[in-house]
């Protein structure tokens, strides 16, 4: 183990114990080597570093697949449209590492450096991203906007032309920037994304405990915090240790890649429980089938749609009573009176006449039928 002490500003602590993408282009012209890496593989010509890194990779791109898949399947989930940059970046972030760990860009490729560059500006605009999705929770502006989305985009942007600027500076020393002394891309690389995780953390155990009745979204955010700890710690206090160990089949590079998949799936996760979708307004993708009750709207005759009206009055049955009389009786089974119903001495205008008609002097009222 290299007895260097840790400095804020200085690499040389962090790449001696952590085979870092960063670490080639600082320090020397060979850049800062570690103490023990993982071996490499050979496939025919091209030598692959970081063998099983690489499979964590292609792992949490697929991962990230599936994640994206059921995130754009909540069409009305708080958010969605802001997390779903976030995994476009980490999977973005992911292809770009498999690229530079395995080493199928070259260190000592003319590249190298802004493909380097490249990655480090995603990083810091991924850390960036999120940390911005933590505050939608707390709906200081409607979700889902024009202003909410290209807020965001763009700050990402900016966040990301920064970081790129002052790696590439670090890494060909011009603009005041030097790669013996990168304390720029010290702040940018490092220091940056631990505060945006610290304040990400903070923010969402704020939001869980002053907004929402369910508290077991809080184990979400400390099995993310847990795994987020852990590889940290794998990465810059084990990696030499466990290199050692395994004969340099694997390092803490690969722990920290694989315990960095699982905070995000955690992120997933949380993301996921404290929203809830509407379903009233939800499109899924099975299409639903509609059974139509009003028999006017189905098909059939109108005859059919009166089938079983056999409670009518119209038709013959009891139905209700009209005036000590039910249908049957009111309107008349017989031929009748001239208005087309049958009467028991119809008046000849279509309407029965009943024994009442006359016990009370109805004759007089004879003008009005």
């Amino acid at each position: 183990m290299s007895s260097t002490a840790f400095k804020f500003g200085s690499f040389d602590w962090v790449c001696e114990r952590a085979s870092l993408v960063v670490c080639p282009m600082l320090g020397t012209a060979n850049g800062i080597e570690p103490t023990c890496y993982a071996r490499n593989v050979q496939l025919g010509s091209q030598v692959f570093f970081q063998p099983a890194t690489c499979f964590i990779h292609i792992a949490a791109l697929g991962m990230t697949a599936i994640m994206l898949f059921h995130v754009r399947s909540k069409y009305t989930a708080v958010g969605r449209k802001e997390i779903v940059l976030f995994f476009y970046f980490y999977m973005i972030v992911e292809l770009l590492a498999l690229f530079l760990d395995s080493t199928v860009i070259p260190t000592d490729s003319v590249v190298y450096p802004w493909f380097t560059a490249v990655y480090a500006g995603l990083l810091g605009a991924l850390y960036w991203c999120i940390l911005i999705n933590g505050f939608v929770g707390f709906q200081l502006y409607e979700d889902g906007t024009p202003m909410s989305l290209w807020s965001l985009r763009l700050s990402c942007l900016v966040v990301w032309a920064v970081c790129f600027f002052v790696s590439i500076a670090t890494f060909k020393s011009f603009a005041s920037f030097s790669n013996t002394k990168p304390t720029g891309l010290f702040i940018t690389y490092l220091v940056f994304p631990c505060a945006v995780a610290v304040i990400y953390i903070a923010s969402q155990l704020l939001l869980v405990v002053r907004t929402l009745d369910d508290r077991w979204v809080i184990g979400d955010i400390l099995f993310g915090v847990g795994f987020y700890v852990v590889g940290c710690l794998l990465l810059l206090a084990f990696s030499t240790k466990i290199c050692d160990a395994v004969s340099h089949y694997i390092d803490g590079v690969f722990f920290f890649q694989l315990c960095m998949l699982f905070t995000v799936m955690m992120i997933y996760k949380y993301w996921d429980s404290i929203t809830k979708e509407d379903l009233e307004f939800s499109v899924g993708s099975k299409i639903a089938v509609w059974e139509v009750k009003d028999p006017l709207l189905a098909g059939g005759s109108m005859a059919e749609a009166y089938e079983d009206d056999t409670q009518s009055a119209y038709r013959g049955a009891g139905g209700s009573l009209v005036g000590g009389y039910g249908g049957g009786n009111y309107y008349g089974q017989g031929a009748g009176g001239g208005g087309g119903y049958a009467g028991q001495g119809g008046n000849g205008n279509g309407f029965a006449k009943s024994q009442s008609y006359d016990q009370f002097g109805g004759g007089q009222y004879g003008a009005h039928y």
